[in-house]
């Protein structure tokens, strides 16, 4: 009886320390507040486990107190009715000049009695641990209800911080995906690909100048070759006595219109 008080005693000490667990303040000194919590979660559901059945066992040692005080009490209203029957038996005995049987009934009623003290003295020495066992069964009941709503509190608590912790970890995934995707960072994959296609694009610009370019001096070149192919015609045809009229002469000049003086020639 002693081991089991002790052992009551116990889980009842391990009850009120965890019932006035301040959990704010233990996640606050936590290096891992979520792993602190499902050990946490884990302690109390195995704590209350051992206190309801410290809690039943005590009930139950309790009700047994109870039924052998009802029954001690019991028993002294029997003996009290049996010694009051007794007595009365007696009293008719002696009534009638029977003095024997009723010295018997009177010492029946004697025994009666004494049996009633008995059970009388039994039930009242049995209040003081019923009185006590009902106190402890209501501290435990009380104990083990304030555990069940530090254990909903723990669970709240842990869903809570996993639920911020995910919402946390994906506020971090998009930031990052922000940053690598920065636009305005010439660093950025973004950035390189945007620069490589105005390269590219410049490229192109450089190739198109360079061919225009080309192509006018072909044209140029054409030009130049009109106009010497012009003066090699025009020379042959003097050499061959022949005069080809310039642009705007009249077909009615005279030959000496188309001899060239010497005087021309040092002009030139």
């Amino acid at each position: 009886m002693k081991g089991n008080t002790m052992v009551k005693q116990s889980i009842f000490g391990r009850m009120a320390q965890l019932a006035k667990a301040n959990i704010n303040s233990l996640l606050d000194q936590a290096e891992d507040p979520q792993k602190m919590l499902d050990q946490m979660v884990r302690d109390y559901t195995n704590n209350i486990a051992e206190a309801e059945s410290a809690v039943a066992q005590t009930i139950g040692n309790l009700r047994m107190l109870q039924d052998d005080y009802n029954e001690d009490v019991k028993n002294a209203q029997d003996w009290g009715n049996k010694a009051l029957a007794a007595s009365r038996k007696a009293d008719e005995y002696r009534s009638s000049g029977d003095t024997v049987d009723a010295q018997k009934f009177d010492n029946l009623a004697k025994v009666a009695i004494q049996r009633q003290m008995s059970a009388e003295n039994e039930a009242k020495a049995a209040e003081p641990s019923i009185a006590s066992q009902t106190e402890v069964v209501e501290k435990l009941k009380t104990g083990l209800d304030q555990m069940k709503g530090k254990l909903n509190e723990l669970t709240s608590k842990r869903n809570e911080l996993v639920a911020r912790s995910k919402t946390a970890a994906a506020q971090s995934q998009v930031h990052d995906a922000l940053k690598s995707i920065d636009f305005m960072d010439p660093t950025s994959e973004v950035g390189r690909f945007e620069e490589k296609i105005r390269r590219e694009e410049a490229k192109v610009r450089g190739q198109q100048e360079l061919a225009a370019s080309s192509l006018d001096a072909q044209f140029n070149q054409l030009e130049d070759l009109g106009e010497q192919t012009e003066i090699e015609a025009r020379l042959a045809a003097l050499k061959s006595g022949g005069a080809k009229p310039a642009i705007g002469s009249s077909a009615n000049s005279s030959a000496a219109g188309s001899t060239v003086e010497e005087a021309d020639f040092d002009k030139l």
